[in-house]
């Protein structure tokens, strides 16, 4: 597949453009890359999502563990390549088990033992989130109990922003960066 909106110059983005990729570039993540490098041509649509995804990836009320499990799922479900690339490595080293990360890019339902008891209620809560489009009572009702309306709140947030990554990229075609991480099957 060919990247349809590729790497633009920094010398060849309007001041716009160069504000927003410099607001990147001088945060967390250090570098545009991924969404961004389509994003840019939208330097507004950029600056909103990406001051959402520095609180979701970094701070969101859930912590970074938990975050990156519901990166995998979400990644998983839209088959986004450059999220998997990015993310399972980042997953496994905050703690979650390669088990659950192969059985996740297998589409399949992790062993039980592979999932501590948070990591099964987030990956349960994404799952019918993005299959049934909603949350069922008794997972919704766990998820409160375990995280709070905030931490709940910032779950479903994390989801909804990776999603729409995972849409810009799949329509953008954004080439996948070097990885650790073996492609998602199929």
């Amino acid at each position: 597949m060919e990247d349809r909106l590729g790497p633009i110059a920094f010398a060849d983005m309007s001041a716009a453009q160069q504000v927003a990729a410099q607001a990147v570039i001088d945060g967390p993540r250090g570098a545009l890359y991924g969404p961004f490098v389509p994003l840019i041509r939208s330097p507004e649509l950029m600056a909103a999502a990406q001051r959402m995804g520095e609180y979701l990836r970094y701070r969101s009320a859930i912590g970074t563990r938990l975050t990156e499990l519901a990166i995998l799922v979400t990644a998983r479900h839209w088959s986004q390549q450059v999220e998997w690339a990015i993310h399972a490595p980042i997953a496994r080293d905050y703690g979650i088990a390669e088990a659950a990360i192969a059985a996740i890019a297998a589409r399949q339902r992790p062993p039980a033992t592979a999932l501590l008891a948070d990591e099964a209620l987030v990956y349960e809560f994404c799952v019918q989130l993005h299959q049934r489009q909603r949350v069922d009572d008794a997972t919704y009702a766990a998820a409160l109990a375990a995280f709070g309306e905030h931490g709940v709140v910032d779950l479903m947030g994390i989801n909804g922003y990776y999603t729409l990554l995972a849409m810009v990229m799949n329509a953008a075609q954004t080439a996948v960066p070097a990885t650790a991480a073996a492609p998602l099957p199929a």
